[in-house]
C-alpha cells in the first residue's frame, strides 16, 4: 500500500508542477520577439524543463530561449509527460514542434521530420540494486524474458523487438500510456516495476540522488537525438535548423551545454 500512496504523491505533485509550469510557460515571455508564434510541446523532465520555485529551468527549456531571440518570434511551450499524445497532437496542427528526448530513427523519419542534431544520447537499463549491490541484468542478453517498461510512443519499442529476434528469445514490452520517463524511473525506485528503459542523459540525471539505482546497461548505440516537427513542415525544419547553427557558434550555447551536460 505504501507503494501506491508514493505514486500517487509523485503523479500529484507532476500534475501540479506540469500546471504550474504551463501557466508560466504560457505567459512568460524570454525576450520581445515579433513574428508567428511557435508553439512548442516540450518534455517535463529534469533534463529537459524543471521548476524550481518559481523558476523555470531545463536544457530544452534555455536552449528555446536562445533560439527565440535568433528567431525573432515569441515561442510558447506546453508541458508535456505524454509523448505519443504529443505526436499526434503535432500532426493535427496544434504544436509546431516537439521538444524531446527522440532519436532520429529510421522508423520515425518516415513519420515526421527531424531538426538537425541537438545532443547524442542512447537508452539504458533503469534496475533497482538489492541489499548487496548486486543488479538482476549486467548486459542486454540477460534481457531475455523479462518486462521492460517504456514511454508509449517511444521509438526504443522498435529497438528492443528488433534486439528480441537477433538473440531469438522473447523481451517483454510495455508502453506506459500515463507516465513519462521520470515518472517510469521512479515507479522502479518505487518497486512497482522492475524495469524500464529510459535515456541515458536524463537517467544518470535522476540516479544521482536515488543511490539504490543502477542506469549502467546501455540497451542501445549512441542515437542523434532531436526535436520532431510535422512531416510536411519542411519550411520550418530549415529554419530551425538554421536558428541552431547560428545559436551553436554562441558563447551562451556552449555554457548552457556545459551546465547540463
Amino acid at each position: 500500500m505504501w507503494l501506491y500512496l508514493v505514486l500517487l504523491a509523485v503523479t500529484i505533485a507532476t500534475m501540479v508542477m506540469l500546471n504550474r509550469c504551463s501557466r508560466q510557460a504560457a505567459t512568460s515571455q524570454f525576450v520581445a520577439a515579433s513574428g508567428d508564434t511557435l508553439n512548442v510541446a516540450i518534455e517535463y523532465s529534469p533534463l529537459s524543463l524543471y521548476m524550481y520555485d518559481d523558476t523555470l529551468g531545463g536544457f530544452n527549456h534555455d536552449l528555446l530561449a536562445l533560439i527565440q531571440i535568433r528567431a525573432a518570434r515569441p515561442v510558447k511551450m506546453h508541458p508535456i509527460v505524454n509523448l505519443k499524445q504529443s505526436l499526434e497532437l503535432l500532426n493535427d496542427g496544434t504544436f509546431d514542434i516537439v521538444a524531446a528526448q527522440l532519436p532520429s530513427t529510421t522508423d520515425f523519419k518516415n513519420k515526421f521530420l527531424f531538426s538537425d542534431s541537438i545532443y547524442i544520447d542512447r537508452q539504458v537499463l533503469v534496475q533497482k540494486r538489492d541489499s548487496l549491490g548486486n543488479v538482476a541484468i549486467r548486459s542486454q542478453l540477460d534481457v531475455a524474458g523479462r518486462t521492460l517498461y517504456v514511454v508509449d510512443g517511444s521509438p526504443v519499442v522498435t529497438r528492443i523487438r528488433n534486439f528480441a529476434r537477433e538473440i531469438g528469445d522473447t523481451i517483454n514490452v510495455v508502453t506506459e500510456r500515463r507516465y513519462g520517463q521520470e515518472q517510469l524511473f521512479l515507479m522502479v525506485n518505487a518497486g512497482e516495476i522492475d524495469f524500464a528503459v529510459i535515456n541515458e542523459k536524463l537517467a544518470k540525471t535522476m540516479a544521482k540522488r536515488y543511490p539504490a539505482i543502477d542506469v549502467s546497461t546501455a540497451v542501445s548505440f549512441n542515437q542523434f537525438q532531436s526535436w520532431v516537427l510535422k512531416k510536411d513542415n519542411r519550411q520550418l525544419a530549415d529554419s530551425l535548423n538554421r536558428w541552431l547553427s547560428d545559436v551553436r557558434t554562441t558563447s551562451a550555447f556552449k555554457e548552457l551545454y556545459k551546465r547540463y551536460f
